[in-house]
């Protein structure tokens, strides 16, 4: 992305939302060129424009930033994510953490109890990709004789869970809970491997479609 492009999304955030004149005026340059990068950027998802009235006359556009801007900036959450599991982990027994990450887990499944009610194992397998993808997990699973596995290629929570591994626990309980089975982690990122892998055992026999890949990862 270009400078200019970088800098308008840093002037809404910080304005909170900007008409073009004000952005023509903030970052020195034309109209017709705030217009053009706008249009980049509307395109690619990062910014959303509303109509706004001030008195009489034409109502004119303001830009707000999308939530996948906001995402571009996400160094204070990360900070603010490391001191609050900080200050909990001091004041709270590993075992309340340890229900808290279950309680959050819960919640997440919770969205989509009604889909998975009744559905054969493969149908939840591909919910639960989908409920992963929501969450920011690329993964995959696939059968190979009688072992189901399931990998992440990508894990939103690489970067805190480096100093704090209790948040591993949550997407293993969210797949537990919403394949109701077995799950054990065989392989971890934060352990040295390339990806996060887990293994199911189902509870009930139930009948697998051989090499079902849903949500395969980018060709390397």
């Amino acid at each position: 992305m270009s400078t200019t492009r970088e800098q308008l999304l840093r002037t809404i955030r910080a304005h909170g939302q900007s008409t073009i004149a004000e952005l023509a005026d903030a970052l020195g340059i034309s109209a017709v060129s705030v217009r053009h990068h706008l249009s980049s950027l509307q395109a690619d998802g990062l910014v959303k424009s509303t109509e706004v009235r001030h008195g009489v006359g034409r109502p004119h556009l303001a830009y707000t930033l999308t939530e996948a801007a906001q995402e571009r900036f996400p160094a204070r959450y990360m900070r603010l994510s490391d001191r609050l599991l900080d200050e909990l982990k001091a004041s709270l027994p590993p075992q309340a953490i340890e229900d808290m990450f279950t309680r959050m887990a819960e919640g997440m499944v919770a969205d989509y109890a009604a889909r998975l009610e009744g559905k054969p194992l493969e149908a939840k397998l591909e919910l639960l990709i989908e409920l992963l993808g929501t969450e920011g997990f690329m993964a995959q699973w696939n059968r190979t004789g009688e072992t189901i596995s399931l990998t992440e290629y990508s894990c939103p929570y690489l970067a805190i869970g480096q100093r704090h591994p209790e948040v591993c626990a949550l997407d293993q309980t969210v797949i537990r809970q919403v394949l109701d089975a077995s799950v054990e982690k065989t392989t971890c990122v934060l352990e040295g491997g390339n990806h996060c892998v887990f293994v199911i055992t189902p509870r009930h026999s139930t009948t697998i479609p051989v090499d079902n890949l849903v949500n395969p990862p980018p060709n390397s």
